[in-house]
C-alpha cells in the first residue's frame, strides 16, 4: 500500500494522540447544549418590484428593510438544514381581513402591474389565524394561514424522525400601522387560546415538546432546570416545540391562569430569570447583549438570538453580529440569510461544513460529541 507524506503524516499524529490521551465516548449532548441556525420571519416574501417601488417613495430604507424572502418551510429544513422559524399571526375570525391590500389596489387603480394576488385560491377569505408581515404592505407569504404552516412543518418532522428539534418562534400581531387602512383585530384571552388550539388540531402530542415535559414533577421551570436539567437530545429528536416572541401584555395574557406554563404549548420569554416559566429567552442583539445571553445560557436557559436585521448586514457583509451571535451561546441563531444575496454580498449564516447542529460553544464546551444531524 502506498501511503503519502500528509497521510504518514496524519498517522503518526494520530497514535501520538492515542499514546497520551484518554480517548472518551461520544457523549449526546442536551438540548440546551446545541447550537443550529434558525430564519427570521421564515414564511415572508418580499414585496413585488412595482411595491417596492411604490414603498420607496415613502421611505428608502423601509423599502430596503423588507427586500428580502425565504424559501418554502419544507426547503429550509431539508435544503438548508434550518431548525428554528418564525412565524408572524394575525387574528382573522370573520375571514376576509387581508384579502385585498390596500397597496395592491392602489397599484391596480394607477394601471401598474400589481404582483400575485395573495387571495388567489380564496384562502385568506375564510376564518382563521393568518400569516404575514405587515398588512397592506409585506403580505406575500410562503404560508399564508397558520394552520397551513403547521401541518407543513408536522408532515415535514413526521418523514424525518430522528432530526434535531425545531423551535417554531410565534409572534402574534395586533398593531395598527399609521397610514394603513387594514387594523388587525387585538387579541384577547380568549384569542389567544385559539393559538394552542391549533397547534393541538394538527399535532399530535406525542410529536411536540412542551413546558410540561420540561417541568416533569417539579413546581417550576427553573427549579426542573436546576435539578433535572433539558432532555437528553436523543430523547426530543424527531419532536417540534414553540415558543412566543411577544413580551409584555400578550406574553402576560397567555401566562395568566398558567403561571408556570402549566398546560400550555408555548415557552415564553419570562420577565425574570427565577420566574417559574423562566426557560426560553429572547434577547435579539448580540452585540448589545453579548454577556446577558452567555449568563443565561450559563445558567442552563435556551436563548435565541438574531445574527442579522433590515438586510444591513448582507448588504454591507458585516459580520460583527453574526460572530457575536455565534459566540454568544444562544442555541438559536436566526438569520435572513442561510444562503447569500450575491447580488449584494457573499453573506450568510452557516456552520462550517454546513453541519445542521454543533455542540454549544458555552453550554456544550466540556462535551466530547460527534455529528449532531
Amino acid at each position: 500500500m502506498i501511503v503519502d507524506a500528509m497521510s504518514k503524516r496524519m498517522i503518526a499524529l494520530t497514535l501520538i494522540f492515542l499514546a497520551g490521551t484518554e480517548v472518551r465516548a461520544f457523549e449526546e449532548p442536551r438540548l440546551n447544549q446545541m447550537q443550529v441556525i434558525g430564519t427570521h420571519n421564515s414564511y415572508k416574501l418580499a414585496p413585488h418590484s412595482e411595491l417596492m417601488k411604490l414603498v420607496s417613495l415613502t421611505t428608502k430604507r423601509l423599502a430596503e428593510s423588507i427586500d428580502y424572502s425565504h424559501r418554502p418551510l419544507p426547503e429550509q429544513f431539508g435544503r438548508l438544514g434550518v431548525r428554528q422559524i418564525e412565524l408572524d399571526v394575525f387574528l382573522d375570525p370573520a375571514g376576509g381581513l387581508f384579502s385585498k391590500p390596500s397597496s395592491r389596489t392602489m397599484l391596480m387603480n394607477l394601471g401598474r402591474d400589481p404582483g400575485p394576488d395573495p387571495n388567489a385560491d380564496g384562502v385568506l377569505d375564510k376564518p382563521g389565524l393568518k400569516v404575514l408581515h405587515v398588512q397592506d404592505v409585506d403580505y406575500a407569504t410562503t404560508v399564508p394561514t397558520f394552520e397551513m404552516a403547521l401541518r407543513q412543518i408536522r408532515d415535514w418532522s413526521a418523514q424525518h424522525p430522528t432530526h434535531v428539534p425545531i423551535l417554531v418562534l410565534v409572534e402574534l400581531k395586533d398593531a395598527a400601522v399609521t397610514g394603513l387602512p387594514t387594523r388587525p383585530v387585538p387579541f384577547d384571552k380568549a384569542a389567544i387560546e385559539t393559538v394552542d388550539a391549533a397547534i393541538d388540531t394538527v399535532f399530535d402530542r406525542a410529536a411536540i415538546f412542551t413546558p410540561d415535559d420540561l417541568r416533569g414533577t417539579f413546581e417550576t421551570l427553573p427549579e426542573a432546570i436546576a435539578k433535572k436539567g433539558w432532555p437528553e437530545l436523543k430523547s426530543v429528536r424527531g419532536k417540534v416545540f414553540f415558543a412566543l416572541d411577544n413580551e409584555g401584555r400578550l406574553r402576560d395574557l397567555y401566562l395568566e391562569g398558567h403561571t408556570n406554563l402549566k398546560e400550555r404549548r408555548l415557552f415564553v420569554t419570562a420577565p425574570a430569570d427565577d420566574h417559574p416559566a423562566a426557560a426560553f429567552f429572547k434577547i435579539n442583539d448580540p452585540v448589545r447583549d453579548f454577556d446577558r445571553i452567555r449568563k443565561a445560557v450559563e445558567a442552563g436557559f435556551i436563548v435565541r438570538t438574531r445574527a442579522d436585521a433590515d438586510t444591513r448586514q448582507a448588504r454591507s457583509k458585516d459580520t460583527t453580529q453574526r460572530d457575536k451571535a455565534l459566540a454568544s451561546g444562544a442555541q438559536f441563531v436566526s438569520t435572513d440569510y442561510p444562503e447569500p444575496r450575491l447580488e449584494w454580498s457573499e453573506y450568510r449564516v452557516e456552520f462550517d461544513n454546513r453541519m445542521i447542529a454543533r455542540t454549544n460553544p458555552v453550554s456544550g464546551r466540556s462535551l466530547s460529541t460527534g455529528p449532531l444531524e
